[in-house]
């Protein structure tokens, strides 16, 4: 397909014609199964960039984080917004930055700049976006299609992961000391109804408070998250939850290419597709139930992941003081209007 004619239609006037788009646009690339490479017959198009802000959103009263036009499925993110989600390695956002060079449709100077400089989004904060994003959602899908045969301490054991991985993004980001440490672990249950439950170990020696109401609400997230899960999947088709499936286990595999090689690789490797169509095929589902296979390869794939972030050689955080320059460097010349 020539995507680059097809933004050339009518339908996708609007790149030409909002003032804060046209020249303005940075980078515009596929999206979605285009962009990783599992795309079908018959499969959406999506596309997702990044656009300059205004003078007036820098200098001014005007604010601006991201255009999207529904019918088209198209997002295009403004430039500080999207430097924000990056700095936590936001999989939907990071993905940008990860294409082929022929999938973007639109590369302005500015967005060869933006490319350039991607390895200073890259740090070990992957592990938790990535990381707490496929399991939260992979949970999703077994409790959707094996809510009442899945065991509940398998569920809890579950819920701990993604616990665990908000607690350790949480330490990078605050540096905690060893007088103050805390553990989370799966032991018999106290609280009637469970089996086995999820405790916090922990030991604190002039905690800063409003720290520890920030600790506690991410971690309540987590779990209130999961508590929500098979209230509002359970009813989702096979062919949703196959399509599900195999983006969560791309996670993984994007996941690893951060924490490992500090690569973004939106577009799979063939040896990938193979599996990831696969599982979008439904070759690990028989009778609206994954079979074992799949949760052992999902297994696989979180050990990998795991030892991808202990052995990762990425910073704890981002460069911030680079990024920061690079930042005002562009904002610089957009308030001088020094653009095309």
């Amino acid at each position: 397909m020539d995507f680059r004619e097809l933004l050339n239609t009518a339908e996708y006037d609007f790149l030409r014609i909002d003032p804060r788009l046209g020249k303005r646009i940075m980078l515009l690339g596929l999206s979605g199964s285009y962009g990783y490479g599992t795309n079908r017959e018959g499969s959406d198009i999506d596309f997702r960039g990044v656009t300059l802000n205004l003078p007036s959103d820098i200098l001014g009263l005007t604010t601006f984080e991201q255009f999207e036009d529904r019918q088209t499925d198209t997002v295009i993110y403004g430039f500080n917004k999207l430097i924000g989600l990056l700095l936590n390695c936001n999989p939907n956002t990071i993905e940008i930055l990860g294409l082929d060079d022929d999938q973007y449709l639109i590369k302005s100077p500015f967005g060869q700049e933006l490319l350039d400089h991607k390895q200073l989004f890259l740090s070990k904060r992957a592990a938790a976006s990535f990381g707490h994003y496929a399991d939260a959602q992979l949970r999703r899908i077994q409790n959707a299609i094996a809510r009442d045969t899945l065991p509940q301490p398998t569920r809890e054991e579950h819920i701990r992961r993604s616990v665990q991985h908000t607690l350790d993004d949480f330490n990078r980001r605050y540096e905690t000391n060893e007088e103050n440490t805390a553990r989370i672990f799966v032991d018999e249950a106290v609280t009637e109804g469970l089996e086995k439950e999820i405790f916090l170990e922990a030991n604190f020696k002039k905690y800063p408070l409003r720290q520890y109401n920030s600790m506690m609400n991410m971690l309540n997230a987590v779990v209130r998250d999961y508590d929500r899960i098979g209230k509002r999947n359970h009813k989702k088709d096979d062919n949703h939850l196959n399509k599900h499936a195999m983006h969560l286990v791309r996670l993984f595999m994007m996941g690893i290419d951060i924490l490992e090689n500090a690569e973004i690789r939106t577009h799979r490797p063939p040896e990938d597709l193979m599996l990831l169509r696969s599982i979008r095929n439904g070759d690990y589902m028989q009778d609206s139930v994954l079979v074992p296979a799949f949760y052992e390869i999902v297994e696989d794939y979180e050990r990998r992941f795991a030892e991808a972030e202990r052995g990762s050689r990425l910073p704890d955080n981002p460069d911030m003081e680079a990024i920061e320059n690079f930042v005002e460097s562009v904002n610089h010349r957009v308030v001088l209007e020094t653009i095309g």
